[in-house]
């Protein structure tokens, strides 16, 4: 009798976890391949979809892609805004999927800006070796794979070409380390650079763009694998169709995005190359 009613216990046990994960919030990764600090708009945007979906979202920032990653295999996250370079290397493993990609000056592209201080003398990228160059971060298509490829095509060894290399584990602070000359040069993503230079020119302002790299697929928003079918597809219809209301058009301004759109995992097809030359 007391065995039945430890099995009776337990079981109420799981469907009162189950209940309550179903009831609770919804949380969405963000990393380093948005702009984190206006966190007024994330409170909004979070507003926002939990209206549309029906749950309540919180937004919670990762430092890096590989935590927002492993959270996502974990089913500690339920969606997550991530890097196209952990997104073009951990998408055969299948634990995460695409949902949805946001659409940037009418593409679903973005590419690497090469920047310096405004000041600087340094024209070329070649110009900066034996400099100090900012890394955002080791996961980073646009922070870190590009330029790496950029010297291994030129024929140069990126261990070596530069004096100093750090990581920010932000676009945004890498952006502040050229501007306030601790480095030299640096790699950042495009979008996050355009996006300061509207909302926060400040940063962008004693930055100056010496190189752009070819196009990428925007950084996209993924859904963890095993996630409830229903939840899934209100949260991308949510953001496929925030261009279809005042308050998402709104929120789209906010973030200097046109819309968010449905995508083909081939659009990524160019970042699997920086993979082979890390």
């Amino acid at each position: 009798m007391l065995r039945f009613a430890l099995i009776f216990a337990a079981a109420l046990s799981s469907l009162a976890q189950a209940a309550s994960a179903a009831d609770g919030p919804i949380r969405f990764g963000l990393t380093a391949a948005v702009v984190r600090e206006n966190l007024n708009l994330y409170e909004r945007w979070a507003d926002y979809l939990g209206r549309k979906v029906g749950r309540p979202v919180e937004f919670v920032q990762r430092r890096t892609y590989r935590e927002a990653i492993e959270l996502l295999r974990t089913g500690e996250h339920d969606f997550s805004w991530v890097c196209s370079f952990p997104y073009a290397k951990y998408r055969d493993e299948k634990f995460f999927g695409l949902m949805a990609v946001p659409v940037f000056e009418g593409k679903p592209l973005y590419r690497a800006y090469l920047i310096v201080h405004k000041d600087s003398p340094i024209r070329t990228f070649e110009e900066l070796q034996g400099r100090v160059f900012a890394y955002s971060e080791p996961d980073s298509n646009t922070g870190y794979a590009v330029p790496r490829q950029m010297l291994f095509d030129a024929g140069k060894n990126p261990d070596r070409f530069f004096r100093q290399t750090f990581f920010t584990y932000s676009h945004t602070e890498t952006i502040e380390a050229v501007a306030e000359r601790v480095a030299d040069g640096a790699s950042v993503d495009s979008y996050v650079w355009e996006y300061l230079a509207r909302r926060e020119p400040r940063l962008t302002a004693n930055t100056r763009i010496i190189s752009r790299s070819k196009d990428y697929g925007f950084p996209p928003l993924v859904y963890r694998s095993g996630i409830d079918e229903a939840l899934r597809q209100r949260m991308t219809d949510a953001l496929l169709g925030m261009d279809q209301d005042s308050e998402g058009r709104a929120l789209l301004d906010e973030l200097v995005l046109d819309r968010f759109s449905a995508a083909s995992p081939s659009l990524f097809d160019g970042v699997s190359l920086n993979l082979e030359r890390r």
